[in-house]
């Protein structure tokens, strides 16, 4: 196969290092229970180029090293790599082409989250680390079929202009998205923590939405004065 877009030596480092991150943060979905089997992948953009690095399709976790990865242009043909990419790889290239600020895609098969994603139904914000995190409820997208860009569609239609960083995908699971592949990865994760705590809350009750002013009040707090700062903002 031709590649569309070659990897030129202006980029070579940057894709080495984001080959040996990407490969290094798909230990964190089997760390937090995210995934079984080869199920999952974790892509990141290649910044100054039209190019992504995304998981081989159908390898084992144990088996993924910086080699491993595959390198692909934002049409989601192969450009470089000895595996097949990621079954998702379309639905990531797509995400890319049409949300720019958009640096690393994830998607998982967490068991409490796809529970959600069965019903499909949106994770109501009823606890500050969801307004934290996604800026209110994590909503539903539609049901798409694997293989091509549908899925991509549906997460860039669902989430454009939403605050949310994550996407159930109906009858499917999460997707999440980050300014890089890290970023994406902890929303993966804290999609998976919410959509448990929300589901355990419902067995109790019904649980209360928190009242969308609050909801927007501790957004902003968390996006821009949580953690450490240049300026010595802590917590």
């Amino acid at each position: 196969m031709t590649a569309t877009t070659p990897i030129t030596d202006a980029v070579r480092g940057t894709v080495e290092a984001l080959r040996a991150e990407v490969a290094a943060l798909h230990g964190e979905l089997t760390r937090y229970g995210l995934v079984i089997w080869t199920a999952g992948n974790v892509s990141a953009r290649v910044p100054g180029a039209d190019l992504m690095v995304i998981k081989p399709s159908g390898v084992s976790y144990d088996d993924l090293t910086a080699d491993s990865m595959v390198v692909c242009d934002l049409d989601g043909e192969l450009v470089e790599g000895d595996h097949s990419p990621s079954s998702d790889t379309a639905a990531a290239a797509y995400v890319y082409r049409h949300m720019p600020e958009v640096g690393g895609v994830v998607h998982t098969h967490s068991t409490y989250a796809c529970a959600w994603a069965a019903r499909h139904e949106a994770i109501p914000c009823v606890l500050t680390m969801t307004a934290d995190e996604f800026g209110g409820e994590i909503p539903l997208g539609p049901f798409a079929l694997i293989g091509d860009d549908s899925i991509g569609r549906g997460i860039v239609e669902t989430l454009r202009g939403h605050r949310s960083r994550a996407v159930l995908m109906a009858g499917h699971g999460p997707f999440a998205i980050g300014r890089d592949a890290r970023d994406a990865v902890k929303a993966a994760v804290m999609v998976e923590d919410v959509a448990r705590s929300t589901h355990i809350a419902r067995q109790l009750g019904e649980p209360v939405v928190i009242d969308p002013a609050d909801v927007t009040s501790l957004f902003d707090r968390y996006q821009n004065v949580y953690g450490q700062h240049d300026e010595g903002v802590t917590q």
